[in-house]
């Protein structure tokens, strides 16, 4: 099976958790085989450096988005100013020569200035949600969604989703078995919808003036990634910490 080119467009000042999320999603280090051929490129090909001190070598320019089967914006700095227009004509390139175009948090801006976002949904961080609308009027811009698929274009909401929609484009292309051996290995959830708010807007409250409510709410974070269901819970509460004890309070 031939690999999958992957372009990763980096730019100066970049955000090294951002750009970590793809390159390891798409690498070989954690899946343990090769499926994608990655290449961070920029407008000039060099070292590029964070704000943080951390380096990113960029191995090509903007040629390298026109080659690939997938184009990954993982973030942008200035996402008020209009990026280099070679950058933004390489996009809509590749747009029109097929390849999956993905704009992950604010990395969506760039993909809205290149005008492929037009009459399209998006996804973006949810504190940048004024500008994206301001900008992009004829965007769809979706806030409570962590990721969105419109037609070969994918964006993400902020941070943690990247890796959800990283893991999406993996699922879509090589089935769940090899997404959720990858999440495992990360530690991470393996699957969480697209839909899915990108917060809760209403903390889970810490105290209740039920004190079995209040145990039965320490138990559920304290086994958060465990499933539930209402029955379990009932028993639980019926039996309590030791046989009977809930039936005694009642």
């Amino acid at each position: 099976m031939s690999l999958i080119n992957v372009a990763i467009v980096a730019v100066d000042g970049f955000s090294p958790f951002h750009y970590s999320v793809p390159c390891i999603l798409f690498g070989d280090s954690v899946s343990g085989e090769k499926r994608f051929n990655v290449t961070i490129c920029a407008e000039t090909p060099g070292l590029l450096t964070s704000k943080d001190g951390f380096a990113l070598n960029a191995t090509q320019d903007y040629t390298a988005i026109g080659q690939a089967d997938i184009v990954v914006v993982p973030y942008w700095q200035h996402v008020l100013e209009r990026p280099p227009q070679a950058l933004l004509d390489s996009l809509v390139l590749a747009r029109d020569n097929g390849a999956e175009i993905v704009g992950l948090c604010l990395g969506s801006f760039v993909l809205a200035w290149a005008g492929i976002l037009d009459g399209k949904r998006a996804a973006t961080h949810w504190e940048f949600e004024h500008h994206f609308q301001s900008l992009f009027p004829n965007v769809q811009l979706d806030i409570n969604a962590l990721y969105v698929d419109d037609g070969n274009i994918i964006t993400s909401a902020g941070t943690a989703a990247a890796l959800d929609c990283c893991l999406y484009i993996i699922r879509q292309r090589f089935g769940s078995v090899v997404a959720n051996q990858i999440a495992r290995r990360m530690i991470v959830p393996p699957h969480r919808e697209g839909g899915q708010a990108q917060f809760i807007a209403q903390p889970v409250p810490k105290d209740t003036r039920d004190a079995r409510i209040n145990c039965l709410i320490d138990y559920l974070q304290q086994h958060i990634t465990e499933p539930h269901s209402l029955d379990s819970l009932v028993l639980r509460e019926l039996r309590g910490p030791r046989q009977g004890s809930w039936l005694r309070m009642l």
